[in-house]
C-alpha cells in the first residue's frame, strides 16, 4: 500500500512538472523524473541520459526520507539543459537525527557482546556447582506437578509477534558501515598471559612469555641511539616487569577465586549433617594408599601407585619445602639434628578451612592458630618416637596426615628421613643403611615422582642424594630437582653461573624432568608462611639471577613448584591407575580360588569379623553364669568351703578341744577357737572360695566344647579374655565385713531343733572323720611302706627308712594299746623309752622321727575312737534335749559339727547372693571392657587370632577393598576429565 501511495505521489509531481515544461517550450523532451516515477513511466529508459548531480551527503537507496509523507511541491521554472536542485533540508535534518538511533543501537550491541564475553570468562573461573543441586529444595524440581506449564506457555505471545518488536537487522548492518567512518582506526592493543598456571613452561619447555610492544614506531625512535647491549638489557628488564605484573594479576585473580571457592565450600559444610557429600578425588586416592600400606603383599602384588617422594640430604630443607607447599609450619624442627625419624604421608586437598588431622584420629588441628600448630608438631614427634623401636633411630612405619585448606594443590607427598653420610653419637649403627633402604623402597616404585631437594648453600660435591636418585631414575623421567636456600647461594657463591649450571642440569650427572630454585625463609623457625612467601617474592624480584636471565620466571618460587608437582602427579596417576587396578583383579581371583579349594563350606570372615563372632560367643557364655540355679551355687560353695577349712576345724579346733576332761571345758575351748577363727581367717577364706568358684564356673562355660559348632580358632582368644577378666576383677571390699557378722551369729547358735538336723550333723561328722582317717592311713602307708600282702603279690619291698618308720610305728602302737586314753603328745621319758626299745632291736632312730610317727599313729587312733563315739551318739538326741543330765553319753562334738555345718550353709547362701546379685554382673562388665580393649588393639587380635584361614581371609578382604576403592577412584577420575 505504501508503495502504491508513494508511486501516486510521484506521478502527480511528474505531471505538474510536465505541464510547466510544455507551457514554456514547444517540442517535448523527456524530463528528469523521480526515481520511482522513472521506473514506472519509462520501463526502458534511453541510453543517453543527463548526469544526476551529486548530493552533499551520501545516503542509502532507501533512506528514512522514503518513510516521510509526500506533499505537493511548488516547482520553479526549469531552463533547458539545467538540472533543478531540490532543497529538502528538513528531511535531511530528520534523517541525521534518526541516524543517531542506529549509533546507539550499535553501541548497545557491541557493549552487550563485550559484557557477554567477560561474563563467560568469569564463569569459567567459578567452580562447577553441579554437585550441589541438593542445596535447592526438592519442591523446586517438582514445580511441574503443581503448575501447568503448557497453559502458561499458551498465554505467552507467539514468536511471530515477538519478532515484530525486534529492529530491522538488515538496516542495522548498513548503519554499521556508516558508523565506522566516524572513528579513526587508532592503535590496537594486545596483551595476553600465556596460561593461567604456566605448567607447560614449568616442566622445561623452551618458549618464553610473549611480549609485544605497544607502539613499534615509537620504540624504534627511542632506541635509535642505544647500543645493542643496552637494548637487550632494557628488553630483559621490561620483560621481567611484565612477567611480574602478570604474576601479580594472576595471584589477585587466584585469591578472588580462592575466596569464592571457600564460600562455596563453607555453604557446603552447613549442610554436611543433612546429606553425605561425595569424597574429593584426592581423599579417595589417599584412602587407597592407606589400605595398600597395611596390606601384606604375599602374592607379589607390588604397590605401583604414584605418590610424590621427597628425598634429600639431612638439613637440606625438605621439611621447609613441604611446609611451603602445605602453607603451614606443621613439622617438628631442630637445629642440625635428625627430626624426621619415620616416613610422613601428607595428603593435600582443598577445603574451606585450613586444618590437619591424622588418619586414625578425629581431632582437627586448626592451622591458623599457633597453639594448634604447636600441638600438631608435638603429636607428630610423639608418633615418630613411638614408631621407632628400642635400639633403632629410624622406623619404616608411616604416619598418615591429611591437610586441607583453600587453594592447596591436590597431591600426596611422602617426607622421608634425610640421607646421612656419617653415623653420629646416639644413633644406631645401622641408621645409614636403614635410611637408604627406606628411600629405595619408595623410589623404586616406577610411578613415584621423586622430589630431589638439594641445599644450595653448600658445595654441590657434598651431596649424597643425587647419586641415589640417579641410580633409581637414571633417565630423569620422574624426577624434579629443587635447589633450596638460593638467597644464601647467591650471596656466598663466587660465580653465579654455577647456580645456572645446577638449574640447567649441567653440574650433576643426575637428569630431571624439571629444575626449580626456591627460598624457604631466613632460617628463623618462628617465621610465618606469609612472611617467608613475601621474602621469597621480594628476593627473586630483586635477584640478579632473574635480571641476567640465569633463571627463568617459571623456575622460581615454591608456588610454581607446587603447580608443577601437582600437574606431574595427576598426569602419572591417570597413566598408571588402571593398570594397577587390573593387577589387583588378578590377585583377587587367585585368592578366591584358593579359598574355595581349602574352605568350601565356610564364610570368608576376616580377623575383625572373627573377633566379633568370638565376642558374641563369650558374652553369651558370661550371660550363662546368671542362669546357674541357686541350689547349684550353694552346693558348690559349701563343698569347696569345707574342703578349704576342714583341716583347720579338725586339727586346730576339734582335736585340742577333745583333749579336755569335761564337756564344759570342751565347749569353752570350742567357743574361744571359733571366735578367733571367725575374726581373722574365716571371712577371707570364704571370699577366696567364692572367687575361685566363680572362676571355675566361668572357665567351664568358656572352655566347654559346643559340639559340631565349636571352632577351635577362638580358643586362644577366649583363654586370654578369661585370664585378663579374672585379673581385673576384684571382690567387693565390704563383703568380708558383712560376712564376718553373719558367720559369728551362725556359730554362736547351739540349738538343734529336731532329730533330722541331729542325724544330718552326725552324718556330716562321720563323713568328715572318715575322710580324715583315710588320708591319715594313706600317710602312714607311705611312711612305713607296703604291707606283707603287697610285698608278696606285687613283689614290692621296703626301704631302710620305711623299715625304721615301721618299727617305730609298731612300738608306738603297743604303747598306745596299753593306755588308750593317752594324751595327744608324748612326754620326754616316753620318747626315750621308745628309742631305747628300738635300739635294743638294732634300730637307730631320731627323736624327731618318733614324734612324726606318733602324730600319725595317734591321729588314726583318735579318729577311730571318734567314729565309734559318733555311732553311739545316733541315739543321743533325747539326751541332748535334756542337756545330757543323768547320762554318761556326751555328744558335744556332734553339736560342734552341727554348728560348723550350719555356718557353712549360711555362708554359702550369703556368697551365692553376692555372686548372683553383684559379682557376676561385675565380671560381665569386666569381660566387655576386655573385649573392647582387645578390639582396639590390632596387635592383640593378630596374636590371638592366627592361622592360614585367618590370613587368607584377611588378604582377600584387603584386596577386595583395594580393588573397590580403585574402581571408585577411576570412575571419579573419568568424570572429572
Amino acid at each position: 500500500m505504501w508503495r502504491t501511495r508513494r508511486a501516486a505521489g510521484a506521478c502527480e509531481v511528474c505531471r505538474s512538472f510536465l505541464s510547466i515544461s510544455c507551457a514554456g517550450r514547444g517540442p517535448f523532451s523527456p524530463p528528469r523524473l523521480h526515481l520511482l516515477s522513472r521506473s514506472i513511466h519509462l520501463p526502458h529508459p534511453p541510453t543517453l541520459r543527463p548526469l544526476r548531480p551529486q548530493l552533499r551527503a551520501s545516503s542509502q537507496p532507501f533512506s528514512s526520507l522514503g518513510h516521510l509523507p509526500l506533499r505537493r511541491w511548488k516547482l520553479s521554472p526549469v531552463r533547458l539543459n539545467y538540472q533543478p536542485r531540490r532543497h529538502f533540508w528538513p528531511a535531511r535534518l530528520a534523517a541525521r537525527l534518526l541516524r543517531l538511533r542506529y549509533l546507539i543501537l550499535g553501541s548497545a550491541v557491541g557493549g552487550g557482546y563485550t559484557a557477554k564475553k567477560t561474563f563467560d570468562q568469569w564463569k569459567d573461573m567459578i567452580p562447577d556447582l553441579s554437585d550441589y543441586k541438593w542445596i535447592v529444595p526438592d519442591f523446586v524440581w517438582q514445580l511441574d506437578e503443581y503448575i501447568d506449564l503448557e497453559k502458561l506457555s499458551k498465554a505467552l505471545p507467539d514468536s511471530e509477534a515477538l519478532a515484530k518488536l525486534l529492529p530491522d537487522f538488515d538496516k542495522l548492518a548498513g548503519s554499521f558501515s556508516l558508523f565506522k567512518d566516524f572513528f579513526s582506526p587508532g592503535h590496537k592493543l594486545v596483551s595476553e598471559v600465556t596460561g593461567a598456571s604456566g605448567l607447560l613452561l614449568l616442566l622445561g619447555s623452551s618458549g618464553e612469555t610473549a611480549f609485544r610492544a605497544t607502539d613499534a614506531s615509537e620504540s624504534d625512535r627511542q632506541f635509535k641511539k642505544v647500543t645493542d647491549k643496552e637494548k637487550v638489557e632494557q628488553l630483559q628488564e621490561e620483560l621481567l616487569r611484565t612477567q611480574l605484573k602478570y604474576q601479580r594479576i594472576l595471584e589477585r585473580l587466584e585469591k578472588e577465586n580462592k575466596e569464592l571457592r571457600k564460600l562455596v565450600l563453607q555453604r557446603d559444610d552447613k549442610g554436611i549433617h543433612h546429606r553425605n557429600l561425595k569424597k574429593s578425588l584426592i581423599d579417595m586416592y589417599s584412602e587407597v594408599l592407606d589400605v595398600l600400606s597395611d596390606y601384606d603383599a604375599s602374592y607379589n602384588t607390588q604397590d605401583h601407585l604414584p605418590r610424590v617422594v621427597v628425598v634429600g640430604d639431612q638439613s637440606a630443607g625438605k621439611t621447609s619445602v613441604l611446609e611451603m607447599i602445605a602453607q603451614a609450619r606443621i613439622f617438628p624442627r631442630g637445629s642440625g639434628e635428625m627430626m624426621t625419624r619415620s616416613p610422613v604421608k601428607v595428603t593435600l586437598s582443598e577445603g574451606p578451612h585450613h586444618v590437619a588431622l591424622f588418619k586414625d584420629s578425629s581431632r582437627e588441628f586448626d592451622l591458623t592458630k599457633e597453639e594448634d600448630l604447636a600441638a600438631l608438631r608435638r603429636e607428630i614427634e610423639l608418633r615418630m618416637r613411638k614408631n621407632v623401636k628400642e635400639g633403632y633411630t629410624v622406623s619404616p612405619e608411616t604416619i598418615s596426615l591429611n591437610v586441607k585448606g583453600p587453594g592447596l594443590q591436590r597431591m600426596v607427598l611422602v617426607d622421608l628421613p634425610g640421607v646421612i653420610n656419617t653415623v653420629t653419637a646416639g644413633m644406631a649403627p645401622d641408621t645409614k643403611e636403614t635410611i637408604f633402604s627406606i628411600s629405595k623402597a619408595y623410589m623404586q616404585n616406577p610411578n613415584a615422582i621423586i622430589l630431589c631437594i638439594q641445599d644450595g648453600s653448600v658445595d654441590a660435591e657434598r651431596s649424597i642424594v643425587t647419586d641415589l636418585v640417579s641410580q633409581m631414575d637414571p633417565h630423569g623421567k620422574r624426577t624434579i630437582f629443587v635447589l633450596t636456600k638460593v638467597d644464601l647461594a647467591e650471596r656466598n657463591v663466587a660465580s653465579p653461573s654455577r647456580i645456572q649450571q645446577i638449574i640447567e642440569g649441567k653440574l650433576f650427572p643426575m637428569k630431571a624432568l624439571g629444575y626449580f630454585a626456591v627460598v624457604t625463609g631466613k632460617g628463623n623457625s618462628s617465621e610465618s608462611i606469609e612472611a617467608i612467601r613475601d621474602y621469597e617474592e621480594e628476593f627473586f624480584q630483586n635477584s640478579k639471577l632473574l635480571k641476567t636471565s640465569m633463571l627463568k620466571a617459571h623456575q622460581v618460587t615454591t608456588r610454581n613448584l607446587s603447580l608443577a608437582v601437582s600437574d606431574c602427579f595427576w598426569k602419572m596417576v591417570r597413566e598408571s591407575v588402571e593398570q594397577q587396578a587390573d593387577c589387583f583383579k588378578a590377585t583377587r581371583f587367585n585368592l578366591e580360588t584358593e579359598w574355595k579349594n581349602n574352605y568350601p563350606r565356610l564364610r570368608e570372615l576376616d580377623r575383625n569379623e572373627l573377633f566379633e563372632k568370638a565376642k558374641n560367643e563369650i558374652l553369651d557364655e558370661v550371660i550363662s553364669l546368671s542362669q546357674v540355679t541357686p541350689k547349684h551355687w550353694e552346693e558348690i560353695l559349701q563343698q569347696m568351703l569345707w574342703e578349704r577349712v576342714s583341716t583347720h576345724v579338725i586339727e586346730n579346733i576339734y582335736l585340742p578341744a577333745a583333749q579336755t576332761m569335761n564337756s564344759g571345758t570342751f565347749n569353752t575351748t570350742v567357743d574361744i577357737k571359733l571366735k578367733q577363727w571367725t575374726d581373722k581367717q574365716l571371712p577371707t577364706k570364704a571370699v577366696e572360695v567364692a572367687w575361685e568358684t566363680l572362676q571355675e564356673e566361668f572357665s567351664r562355660f568358656m572352655t566347654e566344647p559346643k559340639g559340631k559348632e565349636h571352632d577351635d580358632i577362638f580358643d586362644k582368644l577366649k583363654q586370654a579374655v578369661k585370664e585378663e577378666s579374672i585379673k581385673r576383677h576384684k571382690w567387693n571390699d565390704f563383703a568380708e565385713d558383712s560376712l564376718r557378722v553373719i558367720q559369728h551369729n551362725a556359730l554362736e547358735d547351739r540349738s538343734i531343733t529336731d532329730k533330722q538336723q541331729w542325724d544330718a550333723a552326725i552324718y556330716f561328722m562321720e563323713e568328715a572323720l572318715r575322710g580324715r582317717l583315710k588320708d591319715t592311713e594313706t600317710v602312714l602307708e607311705n611312711m612305713v611302706g607296703p604291707d606283707w600282702k603287697k610285698r608278696w603279690v606285687h613283689w614290692m619291698g621296703r626301704t631302710h627308712e620305711q623299715s625304721v618308720h615301721n618299727e617305730t610305728k609298731n612300738e608306738l602302737e603297743r604303747m598306745l594299746k596299753c593306755n588308750e586314753e593317752h594324751p595327744a603328745y608324748l612326754a620326754s621319758d616316753e620318747i626315750t623309752t621308745v628309742r631305747k626299745n628300738l635300739e635294743s632291736r638294732g634300730v637307730e632312730v631320731d627323736p624327731s622321727l618318733i614324734k612324726d610317727t606318733w602324730h600319725q599313729v595317734y591321729r588314726r587312733h583318735f579318729l577311730k575312737t571318734a567314729l565309734t563315739h559318733c555311732n553311739l551318739c545316733r541315739r543321743g538326741f533325747y539326751y541332748y534335749q535334756r542337756h545330757f543330765v543323768d547320762s554318761e553319753l556326751e555328744c558335744n562334738d556332734v553339736v560342734l559339727f552341727w554348728r560348723i555345718q550350719r555356718m557353712l550353709a549360711i555362708t554359702a547362701n550369703t556368697l551365692r547372693q553376692q555372686l548372683t546379685n553383684t559379682e557376676v554382673r561385675r565380671l560381665e562388665k569386666n569381660v566387655k571392657e576386655v573385649l573392647e580393649d582387645f578390639a582396639e588393639d590390632g596387635d592383640k587380635k593378630v596374636k590371638l587370632l592366627t592361622g592360614k584361614r585367618v590370613q587368607l581371609a584377611e588378604d582377600l578382604k584387603k584386596v577386595r577393598e583395594i580393588q573397590e576403592k580403585l574402581d571408585a577412584f577411576i570412575e571419579a577420575l573419568h568424570q572429572e576429565k
